[in-house]
């Protein structure tokens, strides 16, 4: 399959970069690119396949990378422990939040969950001797001794936490979501517990993004209220609807085009001041012509969907692998 072709491509040039461009700053950015993929995989999960649109997603991304960083320096842990057990704590809260949330839909949901970063924020600031206050904490013990190990490691964290989410997207869990995001009373009546699929999302959605929050922190060896700012949350969710929302490669692929694309255009100084604007007019082209994602609008031409079995094709058959329906003329309708 096509789609399929692309995605082994992307592994395998996310494999083979620091071999192809070992220049520290490519290094970085793509290390960042990473990170910030899982992140924005885990935001999909949610919200794009349970319907949970969560505006305060940076909480469970900045609750790991704090977590990581106090383990680490406060305690001793050593980083992996620190790593892993953030995430444990970033999951935790993921199920606070969403046993707090169980009763509110749309935007009184949104709106709560953007309420929980601001909250951590006043409670670490009201302890700054232990949390850093606004300069937050630095010094920790970087996961690798080379940019190259660095990466690496982000890398395959990512690649990981992507195809995990990915796969629990493609299974009957993933069929669930859709059910309760589509109609929940529906499905409450065919005897789902909603209740329990919720709390399952926001649990494995904190877990993969608090994941990412301690990679981030160990990489940048330091977590500060950067990874609990609003702009944070909200940068996920234009990465989500940039890339196509319930695809899980929709946001992943947004963050790999537009991440490096600001970075790129922050090195020229002619752009310094244009590069927000830049970026907001991409966002904005790529929403006016393709209103459901970058990512659904290559695949729609790249393959075609059998009439019949719903299988995927490619777009230069001209009946279905699967079924033999006859697919141009399905096409064309």
């Amino acid at each position: 399959m096509p789609s399929r072709t692309l995605a082994a491509v992307w592994v395998v040039a996310v494999a083979l970069l620091p071999l192809v461009l070992p220049d520290p700053y490519v290094l970085r950015v793509a290390a960042m690119t990473c990170i910030f993929a899982a992140f924005a995989a885990s935001w999909d999960l949610l919200a794009g396949y349970a319907g949970q649109v969560n505006f305060g997603h940076a909480l469970f991304f900045g609750a790991g990378a704090y977590s990581s960083a106090l383990l680490s320096l406060r305690a001793g842990f050593p980083p992996w422990i620190a790593v892993c057990t953030g995430a444990l704590l970033a999951t935790v809260i993921g199920l606070w939040v969403g046993y707090l949330c169980l009763r509110l839909r749309g935007s009184y949901l949104s709106l709560a969950t953007l309420a929980f970063p601001l909250i951590l924020i006043g409670v670490l600031f009201a302890f700054p001797d232990f949390s850093g206050g606004e300069l937050g904490v630095t010094g920790l013990p970087s996961l690798a001794t080379s940019r190259i190990g660095n990466y690496y490691i982000a890398a395959t964290a990512m690649l990981a936490v992507v195809f995990g989410i990915w796969a629990f997207a493609d299974s009957r869990f993933g069929l669930v979501l859709h059910a309760i995001r589509d109609d929940e009373l529906a499905a409450r009546a065919s005897g789902i517990d909603t209740t329990r699929y919720k709390l399952a999302v926001f649990g494995i959605s904190a877990a993969a993004a608090g994941f990412s929050g301690a990679l981030y922190a160990h990489f940048m060896r330091g977590a500060g209220p950067s990874t609990l700012e609003t702009a944070l949350s909200f940068q996920v969710v234009i990465w989500g609807v940039f890339g196509g929302l319930a695809t899980i490669y929709g946001p992943v692929t947004a963050v790999f085009v537009l991440y490096p694309l600001t970075e790129w255009l922050g090195s020229f100084s002619a752009f310094g001041e244009l590069r927000l604007l830049i970026f907001a007019v991409v966002v904005l082209l790529v929403l006016l012509f393709m209103p459901r994602g970058l990512t659904p609008w290559v695949r729609d031409r790249i393959e075609t969907r059998c009439p019949r079995c719903k299988q995927q094709n490619p777009a230069w058959r001209e009946v279905c692998r699967v079924c033999g329906v006859p697919l141009q003329s399905a096409a064309r309708r």
